[in-house]
Parts: structure tokens; sequence; C-alpha cells
């Protein structure tokens, strides 16, 4: 198996001009398994005498090491397209890897910023320039209303009810909710509102949020407020406009809210997509009790 080993890597890069890294990396992957193999059975087998039950128990070794399930499912692929080469040239009639399905990966838990971290953002913009009180006012409903930012744009002024302080928002599949928002992002859009009203009269535009030229705010130019304000807040890590969102949710469930209101508020068809967050929560909590707790 050795000598097929080192024909496929000749065959990577000759053949099908693979680069030196991709090279390397099945010959690492491509090792492992002989070094394995050669651990387990006393020698290098040879490629048809490989079954199933052999490459499980190579994955189960990479479990055993605590390799990640996306080292584990990479080596698998190499194993794979490695066997497809040999039923090619003649030297194998079997897939065994093909057998053996990848890891699960856990699930990735949405991200959240702390309750510092949110103000912060939300105090950056500049309140002496028309774009700052435009800024501070979207993403105060951004979070204060834990909306997407394609709710966000497709937002027109009626929409807002600046007295009950809600939102109609179109949601997907054209659902559409009804969502509070608090004191500060109403505030936040009077003083917005009021620095617009000579262009919006201007351009006629209905949309809530309007670019300096009097247009529909994109979801891009967003994103790129989001930017600046993180910037100005002086936080390192990127943070993109799901995670005011994901912070919007995880801050009502460690204040106490039902996960069922929170569910309704985010417009979330399905509650399981809402747990996610309590997941999240939990984190939270072991990672405060670990830091915190005398006996932890």
């Amino acid at each position: 198996m050795t000598g097929e080993i080192r024909r496929f890597l000749d065959h990577l890069a000759l053949d099908r001009d693979r680069s030196s890294h991709t090279v390397r990396s099945y010959a690492t992957d491509l090792g492992d398994l002989a070094a394995f193999l050669e651990a387990l059975l006393g020698h290098v087998p040879e490629p048809a005498e490989v079954d199933a039950g052999l490459i499980r128990a190579w994955v189960a070794d990479m479990h055993a090491r605590e390799l990640s399930p996306a080292t584990i499912g990479r080596r698998l692929s190499a194993a794979r397209t490695f066997w497809r080469w040999l039923a090619e040239e003649g030297l194998a009639r079997a897939n065994p890897a093909a057998e053996v399905p990848n890891p699960k990966r856990g699930e990735r838990l949405p991200e959240r910023l702390d309750v510092e971290d949110v103000t912060a953002i939300l105090e950056a913009p500049d309140p002496r320039k028309p774009a700052g009180l435009r800024d501070r006012a979207l993403l105060e409903l951004l979070y204060g209303a834990g909306l997407r930012v394609s709710e966000l744009t497709g937002l027109d002024l009626d929409d807002i009810d600046l007295a009950r302080r809600t939102v109609r928002v179109l949601g997907k599949g054209r659902k559409e909710r009804i969502v509070p928002f608090g004191r500060k992002a109403a505030t936040a859009l009077r003083a917005y509102l009021s620095a617009f009203v000579d262009l919006r009269e201007r351009t006629g535009e209905e949309a809530l949020f309007l670019n300096l030229r009097g247009g529909r705010l994109s979801d891009r130019s967003v994103r790129r407020v989001l930017d600046r304000a993180v910037a100005r807040a002086a936080l390192l890590r990127g943070v993109h406009p799901h995670v005011l969102r994901h912070s919007f949710a995880t801050h009502l469930l460690e204040s106490g809210m039902d996960l069922r209101a929170i569910q309704e508020l985010l417009g979330h068809s399905r509650l399981a997509t809402t747990q996610r967050y309590t997941r999240l929560s939990l984190d939270r909590i072991l990672e405060v009790y670990d830091r915190t707790h005398p006996r932890a």
C-alpha cells in the first residue's frame, strides 16, 4: 500500500496538476492511515486487504486522539479519493472508505455580545451629523426589535408606530409580525426622522431608512454602518448584523422572558430554531459559574 500511495501522490502532482500544498495534505492523511494499519496489523496491508471495518477502526482511533470532526472528514475524503484512483488503475474493486460516513459536526451556536459591547456599538455613531443620527436609529432598531437586516431595510415609514413603540415587520415567507421596541430606539428614531425630513420631502421616498441621496438604504450599507460603529467602539472582533439579533434573543432569555414569546418576536416558524438560544444561554451560565464559583 505504501508504493500505491507514492504512485497516487505522483498522479496528483503530475497528471492532475494539483498544488504542492494539496499533495502534502493527501500525503499526511494517507500516511496517517498507513501508520495506523501498520500499528494495528503489524504490517502495511495491500489496498485490496483493507475493508470498511479497518477504516471504521481508523476513524475510532482518530476520535480517541481527539481530532476534530473536520479533520476526520477530510482524511476520510482523502481515503475515498485514493481508493477511487485504485479502482481506475485496476488495483482495487471496492472502496471501503465510501462505506464509512463522515462524523457529524457539532452545531454552531449563534454568536452573542455582552450588553456592554452592544451599548458601545449603539452609542458609537456621531449624533452631531445627520448620518450619525440615522445610524444610531437603525442600530437601535436592529437590536431593539431583533430584526434581520433584510427586514430593517424593507421597512417603510408607515410601518413604524412611535406612539405605541411598535414596528410592523414582513419576515421570511412574507409572514407579518408586530414587534415592540424600547424608548431609546424611539428617541433615536424621532431625532433621525427630524434630521431627514427635508430630504424625504424632496425625494418623496417612503422607505424608513434613507441614504444621503434620499434613496432606500441597502443591506450592504447597513453592514458598513455597523462596521463603522464597531471600529468607533474599539471592539477588536468582527461583528455582523445578525449578531445583534442573536444578542437581542439571548439578553431577553437571560432576563427571564419565555421562549415562546422570543419565538414570536424573532418570527421563527419553529420553536426548535429559537431553542438554540437556550443552549447558548446555558453555555454562558456555565462559563460564569466556572469563573466565579469558589468550588467550581
